[in-house]
């Protein structure tokens, strides 16, 4: 067990660090060239089919399933090389990676994310956010429910939750109370979202851009619970 830090900043990746809209967007665009339109189309019903099912979004999975669809179709293959080899590095937000050191400064930084086991931690990799955050990084299925074993391997005296998914940061107040401050970065679709802005309580804090944390300091994160 490490030893227990005054403070400890968990960071999201999708939409929190990295664009995954534009991701997203760009892998559509791939779809539609590349492939056609009937394809595309197919490829995002059993995307979303499988999200619902798995809860996280599995853009692998949703191409293994295209691929027993489409047995015959091998240009269906060069999707997965378009979508290992993507240039994630590239579509970090702007100020992100000066963000996440400008908070280490007073703490343990870590990435605390959803999704699959091979492509979402390639794209953390390939973002160069292992590095940065020094591969302390973990990947579940629901990590709201996995906040006791985050606080087994980050113990802190209080956290800091980074998430664009107003749900997300709910569930982790209400099981952290006080412990927790919850930053709420408008950035992505989720962000801008009526429903779920009006059906979910307002995180302790909102930014415009994962880049205003560099107009914070430490007492920010704590002014409230002191």
């Amino acid at each position: 067990m490490a030893e227990t830090a005054d403070i400890a900043f968990l960071f999201d990746v999708d939409n929190t660090l990295v664009d995954n809209d534009s991701i997203t967007r760009d892998l559509s665009e791939y779809l539609t060239r590349e492939h056609g339109a009937y394809a595309h189309d197919c490829y995002w019903l059993l995307f979303e089919e499988l999200r619902r099912e798995l809860g996280y979004a599995d853009y692998l999975g949703a191409l293994e399933r295209y691929r027993v669809k489409y047995m015959h179709d091998p240009r269906i293959l060069r999707m997965a090389n378009w979508l290992i080899d993507y240039p994630f590095r590239d579509r970090l937000f702007p100020g992100a990676i000066e963000a996440v050191r400008h908070v280490a400064q007073w703490g343990v930084t870590a990435i605390v994310s959803d999704g699959d086991a091979v492509f979402q931690p390639r794209k953390v990799l390939c973002a160069g956010l292992s590095e940065l955050f020094e591969r302390r990084v973990l990947i579940y299925i629901h990590k709201e429910e996995e906040l006791a074993y985050v606080e087994r391997i980050f113990p802190a005296r209080h956290y800091v939750m980074i998430d664009d998914k107003l749900r997300l940061l709910a569930a982790i107040k209400q099981y952290w109370g006080d412990r927790v401050t919850t930053v709420f970065p408008r950035q992505g679709h989720y962000a801008t979202d009526m429903h779920i802005l009006t059906e979910y309580p307002a995180a302790d804090l909102s930014i415009d851009h994962i880049a205003d944390l560099l107009r914070f300091d430490k007492s920010d994160f704590l002014k409230t619970y002191e």
